[in-house]
């Protein structure tokens, strides 16, 4: 895969603004901070966010389409998508922008799609809800969608329930259903997780044909620090709900915070002798910092 190429798009305002992000949940135990004051911009372009599990990537993209859980509260100075401001927007509104101008895909198929429901219907009434068209020009863009997204015989697959395809076929159906509806931006977490690694760079090679092609913004949310430097154009790493570091995804291995050089010696490698397993210490200290390379910088 090429990398995208984004110089002609750097003058553009961008995508999503967000500054100082918090999401906090109410627990039994008192409060949980998941994320903890979280600034970026995203434009036109492939935004990598890494992290350990818990680094609070997942509720920074949740929060953007404000899905967080009922005992979730979401606070931001600012959190603006197209000149719109999304912590003001009614849930009227919300739904406007939900699988139509911001679209989500979510780690594992198989959670994520109707199992009494046939695929081609689900991809067709996402079509129809946004697009108010009707059922025969959905089932028609709907099946285009499928041969967009690479699937052979979509109209066999049209027909076909979640349980009776593969993983890798169940996440190319959720890409679809995200893209029949041609979003700005596409937050895809933790997308081929689930998938071999041949299938997986077929899901990726898909997603940047889409980036290129469509001009979108990508949020890909991995724990993959490999794929996300190969694929992505910048790279937040989080920690403890706190971006730690942004940088661009190529230069990932020349790093400068502690915790992101962690992560990355943490990594397996075919040579040399391991005799020890790397064990990341972590400092208290750096959940009260800021990013050594500028949280909000495009």
């Amino acid at each position: 895969m090429n990398k995208l190429e984004t110089t002609g798009f750097e003058a553009e305002a961008p995508l999503i603004s967000v500054r100082d992000l918090h999401v906090t949940f109410s627990t039994p135990k008192g409060p949980v901070h998941a994320v903890r004051g979280v600034s970026f911009d995203l434009g036109r372009e492939r935004l990598g966010i890494v992290g350990e599990s818990g680094s609070g990537k997942s509720q920074t993209g949740r929060a953007l389409l404000r899905l967080t859980a009922g005992n979730g509260r979401i606070d931001a100075s600012r959190m603006m998508f197209d000149g719109m401001d999304l912590m003001k927007a009614n849930a009227k509104t919300m739904r406007s922008i939900r699988g139509s101008r911001i679209s989500m895909i979510m780690q594992d198929p198989k959670y994520s799609l109707n199992p009494v429901l046939t695929v081609g219907g689900q991809i067709a009434e996402s079509c129809r809800r946004h697009e108010h068209v009707s059922r025969a020009e959905a089932k028609k863009r709907a099946l285009s969608m499928l041969e967009t997204v690479r699937i052979r015989e979509p109209e066999k697959v049209y027909s076909l329930y979640p349980h009776q395809v593969s993983g890798g076929m169940g996440q190319r159906i959720m890409i679809a259903m995200m893209l029949i509806t041609n979003p700005q931006v596409m937050i895809a977490d933790e997308p081929t997780s689930a998938l071999d690694v041949t299938v997986q760079m077929q899901v990726l090679s898909l997603l940047d044909d889409m980036v290129r092609e469509r001009g979108m913004g990508l949020v890909l949310i991995s724990h993959d620090l490999n794929l996300v430097s190969s694929f992505c154009d910048r790279v937040l790493v989080m920690y403890g709900g706190r971006i730690m570091e942004t940088l661009d995804a190529k230069h990932l291995d020349k790093a400068q915070h502690p915790y992101t050089k962690g992560l990355l010696n943490c990594l397996p490698k075919l040579d040399g002798r391991h005799d020890d397993l790397p064990v990341l210490k972590r400092d208290p200290a750096w959940l009260h910092e800021d990013g050594l390379s500028g949280g909000a910088s495009r």
